[in-house]
């Protein structure tokens, strides 16, 4: 185990952490809504603190090898995401308004992992710094953490790792060159989406720090707002409308795949590479999980559109406008809300949970089990079915223009198997857990999906309208726990809980 390679890495990250808290405190302390200076040395603090640590792992650490071994790659990963959000918790220890250390580390930790859940039960109590950090974790949970640790691993088997749980069946393969060339070509890209988002939602009528704020957080599909009525805040606004429309173009985006805007953007600038890119543009005919995306999408506000209409208290055009904003938000994984969905009809309720299931597309900022799993399992399916009267036929089955081998189709069924697990055994500790405060089963099912796909709101005690803070500190900390491992895809988490990992050998 080669710790100090591993102490240079992660004193990069904190050290990017303790920056992006440095400038939330300089905004707090020129905010004119601005009431002391609480937000302002409170970051200060946190973003010292964050800075003193990284420098002193960078500093204590070697330089990082062209290629360093898998396991340290995979634990750099896992411990990174862990201690940004411990670094990410201490803001909300100190200052005037503050959360106990659980709720600090809940509110970091979905942050980060761009869930969306919060503890906090009324928003406006607190100061405008602290509500902008939320929405920078998210964007920095996004992709920008994905970029340093896949930059920071180049060439070693955690960076392939990591990548390769991003971007399952995509067509090119992950040599160490492609994996740096795509992973500086989606930051380009995110920081392009973001910087278009920030600026319509200014020409909207958005001030600029809830444009930023809202920007941040859309891109990064992670549903942080600073207003308790979330998106509602605007809609009864005069471009209200026109802003949902704007939101809920860009939860698209970031909910489908990354790499059909590189491809795009490739064929659009001039270069040596045009030819290549122009060849592939044609190929994303073949990238099949976007329109699976989208038909979903499409499914689901429809069946959402019918269901919200039938009681009639509400006009055709208004139930429309919820199901498309409600259905958007809860596919990309955003959590955004306009409306409170608990009070349309069961067929609702089911249609929402399959799509909390399934997420947005591989190589997104979206969280979920992918649409690319739902493909291949799909298909898995029906060809199971038919070797039941075929059983000698060779069958083949490809995804997104790629042929799925025994070994890709197996990891994919057992991650499936593993994440219903999981996701059964979570429901049962939770409500053990939470026995004495009367939870029901709505909530015991949303709070670990919501939680373990990274989305945010669910039914029951944690909907819409509603928080996680009434949970048990023990619950709280469980629930952070599932919600890094959606983020990382279970395996960069629980390889920390093996003991042979830690071993010399």
């Amino acid at each position: 185990m080669n710790f100090r390679v591993m102490a240079r890495a992660l004193g990069w990250l904190f050290t990017l952490e303790s920056v992006a808290m440095l400038a939330c405190g300089i905004f707090a302390y020129f905010d004119p809504e601005a009431q002391g200076r609480g937000a302002f040395i409170s970051l200060m603090v946190s973003a010292g603190t964050s800075f003193l640590v990284g420098i002193v792992l960078f500093l204590s650490g070697e330089k990082i090898p062209d290629r360093i071994p898998r396991r340290e790659g995979i634990l750099i990963v896992g411990l990174g995401w862990v201690f940004s959000a411990v670094f990410g918790a201490i803001p909300f220890l100190l200052g005037d308004v503050r959360l106990s250390p659980t709720e600090a580390f809940f509110e970091s930790v979905s942050g980060f992992t761009t869930t969306g859940a919060t503890v906090i039960a009324d928003l406006s109590e607190w100061p405008r710094g602290i509500l902008l950090w939320r929405s920078v974790m998210q964007w920095l949970g996004g992709l920008l953490i994905l970029v340093l640790l896949v930059v920071l691993l180049s060439g070693s088997g955690g960076a392939k790792f990591l990548f390769s749980n991003e971007s399952a069946f995509q067509p090119e393969g992950t040599t160490t060159a492609r994996i740096q060339d795509k992973v500086l070509w989606f930051l380009l890209v995110y920081l392009g989406l973001t910087i278009i988002c920030l600026l319509g939602l200014w020409g909207l009528g958005l001030s600029w720090f809830d444009a930023v704020a809202h920007a941040f957080t859309t891109v990064a599909t992670g549903g942080f707002s600073p207003h308790n009525d979330s998106i509602a805040h605007f809609s009864d606004l005069e471009n209200g409308l026109l802003i949902e429309i704007w939101l809920a173009f860009f939860m698209i985006l970031g909910g489908a795949s990354f790499f059909i805007y590189v491809v795009i953007l490739r064929g659009l600038l001039p270069g040596k590479g045009r030819i290549a890119a122009l060849r592939n543009w044609k190929e994303l005919r073949h990238v099949e999980e976007v329109r699976w995306y989208l038909l979903l999408i499409l499914t689901g506000v429809l069946v959402v559109w019918i269901s919200g209409s039938l009681g009639g208290e509400i006009s055709l055009g208004e139930s429309l406008r919820g199901a498309v904003f409600t259905v958007i938000s809860i596919a990309s994984t955003t959590g955004y809300a306009t409306v409170d969905y608990e009070q349309w009809p069961v067929a609702v309720y089911f249609t929402l949970l399959l799509l909390m299931l399934v997420g947005g597309c591989a190589g997104s900022t979206a969280g979920g089990m992918k649409v690319s799993r739902l493909i291949l399992l799909v298909r898995a399916a029906w060809q199971e079915v038919v070797k039941a009267f075929r059983p000698k036929q060779v069958l083949r089955m490809r995804v997104n223009g790629n042929t799925i081998d025994d070994e890709a189709r197996a990891q994919t069924v057992l991650f499936v198997a593993l994440f219903g697990l999981i996701s059964l055994v979570s429901m049962v500790v939770v409500a053990v857990v939470e026995t004495t405060q009367g939870i029901d089963f709505n909530t015991t099912v949303s709070a670990v999906l919501a939680t373990f796909g990274n989305i945010g709101p669910g039914y029951g005690e944690v909907g819409p309208t509603d928080h996680y803070g009434h949970f048990q500190p023990v619950t709280q900390l469980f629930l952070s726990l599932l919600m890094i491992m959606g983020r990382l895809e279970l395996y960069a988490v629980l390889v920390l809980f093996v003991p042979t990992v830690w071993k010399k050998y």
